[in-house]
């Protein structure tokens, strides 16, 4: 398992090692012991969800106040999605930057994103099934979100599917009436620098 940490500190790259032969194939795609000597603090999931897409849909970008927030281990099993990390952390260095990685049934990769990031994903086919374990249960008052098509993040969405055939993009209605990186800022809904990193210091402290 080969971690890579992403252009959005607090965030990595997971990839398994694959053993297939005749049968199929078999991976650990989540190791304790190997997130931490990566990461360098536990990863407790106490929620597993699991989301089915049309290709052309995109979820996001989420996240959850902090604390607690809720980091998230993401991996796709079935399809294929453009899965993204955003760095919402007021005050952060890297503040507005974001990174992508291509999460599908191939590769096989995962992506983890520590408490106060963003996340979003679009599904490059239909039937993308997109599974994710995260640090806390999911609590409807402590979640918001950043509309996708932000103008200040300029994020690359994919404009074709998995094969090479026009997209056309797909927003939930809440995802649509999300507010812009600078209004969300303005309004006093991201996360602060500090307090973010600080509680995932805490974790390592342990």
């Amino acid at each position: 398992m080969d971690f890579r940490e992403l252009a959005v500190p607090g965030a990595w790259e997971i990839t398994p090692r694959q053993h297939g032969d005749a049968r199929g194939v078999f991976l650990e795609w989540f190791t304790q012991s190997a997130f931490e000597d990566a990461v360098g603090h536990p990863f407790e999931p106490k929620q597993a969800n699991c989301s089915v897409s049309a290709a052309g849909v995109v979820r996001g970008i989420h996240f959850a106040d902090v604390p607690p927030s809720q980091a998230k281990y993401v991996t796709c099993p079935t399809g294929a999605v453009l899965d993204v990390v955003v760095d919402i952390r007021v005050g952060s260095p890297t503040f507005g930057t974001w990174d992508a990685v291509l999460l599908d049934d191939v590769d096989r990769r995962a992506v983890y994103l520590s408490e106060g990031l963003g996340h979003a994903f679009c599904a490059l086919e239909d039937g993308s099934t997109v599974m994710y374990l995260c640090s806390e249960p999911y609590a409807p008052t402590r979640e918001h979100g950043v509309h996708p098509l932000s103008e200040e993040l300029a994020i690359t969405w994919p404009t074709t599917d998995r094969r090479g055939r026009p997209l056309t993009l797909q927003l939930s209605d809440k995802d649509a009436a999300a507010p812009s990186l600078r209004d969300a800022a303005a309004q006093g809904l991201l996360p602060a620098y500090a307090e973010a990193t600080g509680f995932t210091a805490a974790l390592r402290r342990g």
